[in-house]
């Protein structure tokens, strides 16, 4: 829980937030318009710059409230050249412990990108990494994601080893 409430970050094209007593009935938050509070939008020129669609649910960590998503990239000027017109790519942001909605930090690079075959065929050709669920097993992460709708893959990573 986050400030006494279950909490979850929700939404297509842009991040929300919903709130719960009973994990049954949620209520969104709303902005000073009674509008949906937008807590992560599109940024133009970079990886994100279509969409941003939540991922697994969120991890409360030390340093804030860490919460994976996936990407679109827009064709041309608009987007970030360095991917594919129409790309899934999962990004990373980091929101406030005590305010789930204020953002701290997120990456202007995708940490996980379409390289594989299997991951640039089918219905998105363009190459499509879409991160869905997330489990800590046996001291390693299990990211589980889409490939351009056709497939479901899973990445592993495990924390112990050294990066080269």
């Amino acid at each position: 829980t986050v400030n006494g409430k279950y909490m979850m970050y929700w939404g297509e094209k842009f991040m929300n937030i919903a709130t719960s007593d009973d994990l049954l009935n949620w209520s969104p938050t709303l902005d000073e318009k009674g509008e949906l509070k937008r807590v992560l939008t599109p940024r133009l020129h970079y990886f994100d710059s279509e969409l941003t669609e939540c991922g697994p649910p969120a991890i409360i960590t030390d340093k804030g409230i860490l919460v994976m998503y996936n990407g679109k990239n827009l064709p041309g000027a608009s987007g970030d050249t360095n991917y594919t017109a129409n790309t899934y790519a999962a990004g990373q942001a980091l929101f406030h412990l005590k305010d789930p909605s204020k953002l701290i930090g997120r990456l202007d690079k995708p940490f996980f990108v379409p390289t594989e075959p299997f991951e640039k065929s089918g219905q998105y050709p363009a190459g499509t990494v879409f991160v869905e669920g997330l489990v800590f097993f046996k001291k390693k992460w299990f990211l589980y994601y889409g490939c351009a709708d056709s497939r479901v893959a899973v990445a592993v990573y495990d924390p112990n080893k050294r990066m080269p």
